[in-house]
């Protein structure tokens, strides 16, 4: 009896795990350090857009979003499937040129985008417009699928995050 207990209990009580993998390689993309041309492969590949992560060292909230959310399978094959995916250093002196070709450093150019707090997630479109901008960590995987259906769906344009999740 015990043992058809323990077999009911792994087959159907057992938390199913997710596939996890090293956000470095397998959520974050390379970068090349130029916006404008990754624009044009972003396009030629059929993405929707860009989707950076601002974060710096230190930042437990960027780490916990690593270790729970960015370490996903499917979130990281939903989002590599929509968008071209880069982390960012706020403090980061590495040179990029930005989306309108005008060469900066990577804490330069989250200046300019009022990124104040970490992690801050901003997705622009193939123009290189800003589309929508999270700043915080999202709460779970849930939320962080949602904010990726947010802009997929094109909902930024009439609603706020927090009321586009509230109809969901």
């Amino acid at each position: 009896m015990r043992h058809l207990l323990l077999a009911f209990l792994l087959l159907f009580a057992a938390p199913t795990w997710a596939e996890t993998r090293d956000p470095a390689s397998h959520f974050f993309q390379s970068k090349f350090g130029d916006l404008q041309a990754d624009l044009q492969e972003a396009r030629k590949q059929g993405k929707k857009g860009i989707f950076l992560f601002f974060e710096m060292d230190e930042c437990p909230f960027c780490a916990r979003m690593r270790a729970t959310v960015l370490n996903q399978a499917d979130v990281q094959d939903a989002y590599r499937e929509s968008f071209f995916v880069y982390p960012m250093d706020v403090n980061g002196d590495t040179e990029m040129v930005d989306f309108d070709g005008k060469h900066t450093t990577e804490k330069a150019f989250a200046f300019a985008h009022r990124v104040r707090a970490t992690p801050t997630l901003l997705f622009f479109d193939l123009d290189g417009k800003l589309v929508a901008r999270h700043t915080g960590p999202t709460k779970d995987k849930a939320e962080f699928l949602l904010l990726r259906r947010y802009v997929l769906d094109g909902a930024y344009a009439s609603q706020p995050f927090a009321k586009y999740k509230q109809g969901k």
